[in-house]
């Protein structure tokens, strides 16, 4: 019974290292950060937010990367690819979002207001 609780804790979920703080400054600090200017640069050239899939699919292949080469990590992992790519692709989401919120407040300004900090909405006529 020890066995099952163990294999389906949430640090074994999440990250396969011996400590929480690579898990932390790899995916979370360096994959989220570059994840957020993936989405960032999507959306100030006026790209689609379909093309942030993409972009983190690869993105989730160089944090896989560096867990592997810089920590032991394994390279070829589904489940830890999926869990990065999971993570690089919410902070590009992020990332994408409020770049478009400010392209919308600062270029139509004269229509468009801000509604907080992932929303715009039209300016009441």
């Amino acid at each position: 019974m020890g066995d099952v609780a163990t294999a389906f804790s949430l640090p074994v979920l999440l990250y396969e290292e011996d400590s929480f703080a690579v898990f932390v400054l790899v995916t979370l600090i360096l994959g989220g950060a570059a994840g957020w200017l993936t989405g960032r640069a999507i959306a100030l050239t006026w790209r689609r937010p379909w093309q942030i899939v993409l972009y983190t699919l690869l993105l989730g292949l160089g944090i896989r990367f560096i867990h592997y080469s810089v920590f032991g990590g394994t390279l070829l992992s589904a489940h830890y690819y999926a869990v990065d790519t999971a993570i690089c692709m919410g902070f590009s989401f992020l990332g994408f979002r409020t770049a478009r919120v400010a392209q919308m407040i600062t270029q139509y300004g004269w229509i468009n207001e801000s509604g907080g900090l992932l929303r715009w909405h039209r300016k009441p006529s």
